[in-house]
């Protein structure tokens, strides 16, 4: 999981890490966590998010816990293969909101040697397999899915419940809109709203 661009003296091959799973479960903190490492060992790393994410900065990567690294912004995937440059490593933040071009992206850098570290929801408000995430998952040689805590029962959670009432895919929010659940209180909660 946490190979570093040289094995034995030698220069390895690029892949793909995602670092999936729902709100509040750490996603952001340990793709600022890997990249801070890479940085770290004098790695050349550039990072991505998409510019309709400015929650918490317009050019940070910013975690739940306040820890930030610097990002560039961009609207779209094809971009990403634009701007990275002479790069080791490319992070890549709130991934489920690009395209899905974001797929050959990844498999593009990875291709060229490049390290490529996603992190993304894995599931939308519903339930169901978000953006490019699912495919990017297939494709990685890496998978890291991460939990967050059920607010109703204390278990596991893995679901991002919306806690207010819009139906558009993408709503952009916090605590204030949406909390972690695990399966049980998920359905549970979506079998009350029904009713």
């Amino acid at each position: 999981m946490f190979l570093e661009k040289s094995l034995n003296g030698r220069a390895s091959k690029g892949w793909i890490e995602v670092v999936c799973g729902s709100m509040f479960s750490g996603k952001t903190e340990e793709l600022i966590r890997r990249l801070k490492r890479a940085q770290f060992a004098n790695q050349r790393v550039e990072i991505f998010k998409p510019e309709v994410d400015v929650r918490y900065s317009t050019n940070e990567v910013v975690s739940h816990d306040s820890n930030a690294i610097r990002s560039t912004p961009v609207s779209n995937s094809g971009n990403i293969l634009l701007l990275c440059g002479d790069v080791d490593v490319v992070g890549i933040d709130e991934a489920q909101f690009f395209d899905m071009g974001l797929v050959d992206v990844c498999n593009s850098l990875a291709n060229q040697g490049i390290r490529v570290i996603v992190a993304g929801l894995d599931m939308d408000y519903k339930g169901n397999p978000f953006g490019p995430i699912p495919a990017l998952m297939a494709t990685a040689e890496y998978v890291t899915k991460v939990h967050a805590v059920c607010m109703k029962c204390g278990n596991l959670a893995q679901y991002s419940h919306r806690t207010v009432v819009n139906d558009k895919l993408v709503v952009l929010g916090e605590k204030d809109s949406y909390e972690p659940l695990c399966r049980s209180c998920f359905n549970k909660a979506n079998n009350d709203s029904k009713q």
